[in-house]
């Protein structure tokens, strides 16, 4: 990194400044969505790529039972329940209209199956089942939904039922779904491979012919590294779909909805997300704890002290925008000592056209004592004369 350095000091303050190499900058080019609302984030860093009222109320209609079966990880992770636990079927959940499992009343219906059958075949069936077994009923059930979701951070989403069901109470955002999607990927890798399944079988027809329900997700059967998560529809929200894609290293995580069709969520959707690779990249910076510069001291036995910056820095910005990004440190100069390490002292600050500056604080790696006396005095007497950066 070193080569790329160049020291601007002015003012008092130190400006430390990266200029990467690439392509001129031009700005990325406007995204034009025919959804009602729209986010799309990378999942590392959470910039958001784009959004189209993405904190607007909407109906979330089956894309809800993002947050039923993370309510079912929940209480698997906490071992009150385990993937071979059954629950069994009420006539109120055997006769709840919409996209079925297709259970049977008094079935005992091992927690696994229910699971595909609400992530796989979008089971409002077998949501209810859920809800009842651990809530004792969908309106308890609902009301802890909505608790858990504050927790994760969602502050725009109120359930009402299990299974998106309409209601005019139950809403959330672009915004929350991306959230959620974030939180269920990072916190349940091993029940997350659920979401790429395909199909899911289950029960009997009425000729006694295997019951086959194919996944709703229409990324999964493209080639474009689809691994997740659901479909959502009815009259009112119209057609939707939080998905994710990991290409690579890099996941982007994406909710659209209030689309007109089938086909148009499916070919928006993967507009969108090629849009995000295509245009975005992530540029790492800096490691956790990586010594970024050093800053001049006052009056200290030291005459610098390290800056570290405390976690790791990856940025996404648009491609194009590379050869134009600077990275700054910014502080009072000089730095009157005496001080302890990790004390903050100063802020990293990136740059790039197009983009909100990134800030991070940075600390000192050590402790720099006083001078003595004597040192104080000549220190003093130098600044006043050769001034506080003669040696730079």
């Amino acid at each position: 990194m070193s080569h790329m350095i160049r020291k601007l000091i002015s003012s008092g303050v130190f400006t430390l400044s990266l200029i990467l190499t690439g392509a001129s900058y031009a700005a990325p080019p406007t995204f034009q969505s025919a959804a009602k609302q729209a986010i799309l984030i990378d999942f590392d860093t959470g910039a958001v790529l784009y959004a189209k009222y993405a904190n607007t109320p909407m109906f979330p209609a089956s894309m809800t039972k993002i947050m039923t079966s993370i309510m079912v990880f929940d209480e698997l992770h906490a071992g009150r329940l385990e993937l071979d636990s059954t629950f069994r079927v009420s006539e109120n959940a055997w006769r709840k209209g919409g996209s079925k499992m297709f259970v049977h009343v008094k079935d005992e219906i091992k927690i696994e199956d229910l699971l595909r059958g609400i992530i796989v075949q979008s089971g409002n069936d077998a949501s209810i089942v859920v809800a009842e077994g651990i809530a004792g009923s969908e309106e308890a059930f609902a009301v802890q939904m909505t608790e858990r979701a504050r927790e994760i951070g969602l502050t725009r989403t109120v359930f009402r039922n299990a299974t998106g069901w309409p209601d005019p109470e139950h809403v959330t955002s672009a915004e929350d779904l991306a959230k959620l999607a974030n939180f269920l990927i990072r916190e349940y890798p091993d029940f997350y491979s659920y979401y790429s399944e395909k199909e899911f079988t289950y029960g009997k027809s009425l000729g006694g012919k295997p019951i086959i329900q194919g996944n709703r997700n229409p990324l999964l059967y493209k080639d474009m590294g689809a691994d997740g998560l659901k479909t959502g529809h009815t009259k009112a929200s119209g057609f939707g779909l939080t998905a994710s894609v990991i290409r690579g290293s890099r996941r982007l995580v994406m909710v659209i909805n209030g689309l007109e069709s089938v086909r148009a969520r499916s070919s928006e959707s993967e507009r969108l997300i090629n849009w995000g690779y295509k245009v975005f990249d992530n540029y790492p910076l800096f490691q956790a704890g990586e010594t970024v510069g050093n800053a001049e001291v006052w009056l200290g036995d030291d005459g610098t002290v390290p800056l570290v910056i405390e976690d790791e820095l990856t940025i996404t910005i648009p491609k194009s925008a590379r050869r134009n990004m600077k990275v700054k440190i910014i502080y009072e100069s000089p730095i009157p000592a005496p001080f302890k390490a990790g004390i903050e002292v100063a802020r990293l600050e990136v740059t790039a056209p197009g983009i909100t500056p990134i800030i991070r604080p940075l600390k000192t790696s050590v402790s720099v004592d006083q001078l003595a006396f004597l040192g104080r005095i000549k220190s003093a007497i130098n600044f006043i004369i050769f001034g506080a950066s003669s040696d730079s």
